[in-house]
């Protein structure tokens, strides 16, 4: 990643995007070595949230996303409680991305399962859902639950292209 960021800087990108959640995980990597600005996925979306007015808000990812502390650090930045799946939940919902959805798969059932996990965590106070992986949108659409939902890949997409015109 720092390799690829550095040859982007070379070539004269003058912005970066790492067009997905969990590799995220590499950011700060890129970050050191680049003199460009990297535009955090997880940053546009807490913006984008507080915008909302939304304090408590449940994250739908892979296992690494939901798990690993990337978001929920950035997110008591800006004073958002991130919410995650119970263990099994988190399970279904990582095995659905990477056995069905990766591979363009889309199932009722699995949508169904999607939907019932967001409203355990709605019943445990969630006030709006992140899809923090670039295929969940496939499967789940604003319509489908009660609560906002925030498609991460469309709101980094949208951050870097307003960047891109100031």
């Amino acid at each position: 990643m720092r390799k690829s960021a550095l040859s982007l800087e070379k070539a004269g990108v003058w912005l970066i995007l790492i067009c997905t959640n969990t590799m995220h995980l590499t950011i700060d990597a890129v970050k050191n070595v680049v003199s460009i600005p990297v535009v955090h996925i997880a940053e546009a979306a807490a913006e984008k949230i507080v915008n909302h007015g939304i304090k408590k808000i449940a994250l739908l990812g892979t296992k690494f996303t939901m798990e690993l502390p990337f978001y929920k650090d950035i997110f008591a930045t800006f004073g958002i409680e991130i919410m995650i799946p119970d263990e099994i939940d988190r399970v279904i919902v990582n095995d659905i991305i990477y056995n069905e959805l990766t591979i363009g798969l889309l199932s009722e059932i699995s949508k169904k399962a999607y939907i019932k996990i967001i409203n355990k965590l709605i019943d445990d106070g969630a006030e709006g859902v992140i899809l923090g992986c670039t295929e969940i949108p496939l499967l789940i659409k604003q319509n489908d639950v009660k609560i906002p939902v925030f498609d991460t890949t469309t709101i980094h997409a949208t951050k870097a292209f307003n960047l891109a015109l100031v």
